[in-house]
């Protein structure tokens, strides 16, 4: 495939000059119990732009949404989820473990929240654009999840994500149809060719954004220059993880393309004091 990064080109982006996405990190990890149900229908409501998730598969090879490799931190069981079923994950409370005050009270405990799977989703919020994050590498998910795009219709409605550029180079070649943001070692190579010129950052063809950290290990990432290079390789720029108001205004200013924040309440209310951005996706 020749190079193709054209952000504002592929459906799942639209087209013309509109405001930074809202991205619900894990639904709005900061607000109710991240990647379920309950969290994804209350930023839908609110009116984000975008529900960022993270995937994994159960023991029975079913693909859920869920960050970490066990249910520890999230639920009121223990183990691995690739060593649960799924009949074992949805016995789980997802809600068991989410505070809003330190600990102090878990209003979402036996609320019947559990681990969503794809399929769920997917049929949950067919108009909705949603970002995945594949967090597994072995056995591998990106067939299974491909063909789970497919089948309900969501090839434009879908960016797939991934720390993990080898997955994310699988990917792109069974559903080059399906717009993917860069992995970490394709993020490394544009950020340090940008540092030498805005015109030699390059990124491999069938990604559309940079979804990168404000700064790592010290040094600042979504700068002027960043966003130059990537304006000229027409990339989309996400920052995560902002839940800082003053951070927030800071990439407003600067330009970025959207916001990944566990409270989207907050950017949201940002967006409806800012002017709109100086510039245009397409």
């Amino acid at each position: 495939m020749p190079f193709a990064c054209r952000a504002g080109k592929h459906p799942y982006f639209g087209e013309g000059m509109v405001r930074p996405l809202v991205i619900a990190h894990r639904g709005g990890a900061g607000l109710w119990p991240e990647n379920t149900l309950y969290a994804f229908q209350r930023a839908a409501a609110m009116g984000v732009d975008v529900l960022e998730t993270d995937m994994r598969s159960t023991a029975d090879g079913v693909l859920v949404l869920i960050h970490d490799p066990t249910v520890d931190r999230t639920t009121d069981g223990s183990g691995p989820v690739n060593r649960l079923t799924l009949s074992q994950l949805k016995a789980l409370d997802a809600g068991y473990r989410w505070s809003g005050d330190g600990g102090g009270s878990f209003p979402f405990r036996g609320q019947g929240i559990t681990v969503p799977t794809v399929a769920e989703v997917f049929s949950a919020f067919p108009a909705m654009r949603i970002n995945i994050d594949i967090k597994q590498a072995r056995p591998s998910l990106t067939e299974r999840l491909c063909r789970t795009i497919l089948d309900f219709g969501m090839a434009e409605r879908v960016m797939v994500a991934s720390f993990d550029s080898r997955i994310l180079r699988g990917f792109r070649r069974l559903c080059p149809m399906v717009a993917t943001s860069a992995g970490r070692s394709e993020v490394r190579l544009f950020y340090a060719l940008s540092l030498l010129s805005p015109r030699a950052a390059w990124i491999p063809s069938g990604c559309y954004a940079l979804q990168v950290p404000v700064s790592w290990k010290g040094l600042p990432v979504v700068t002027r220059r960043f966003l130059s290079s990537a304006r000229l390789r027409n990339l989309e720029v996400h920052a995560w993880t902002v839940n800082s108001g003053l951070q927030m205004q800071r990439l407003l200013r600067l330009g970025v393309d959207g916001i990944v924040t566990d409270y989207p309440d907050r950017f949201l209310a940002l967006l409806r004091h800012a002017p709109e951005p100086p510039y245009q996706r397409s």
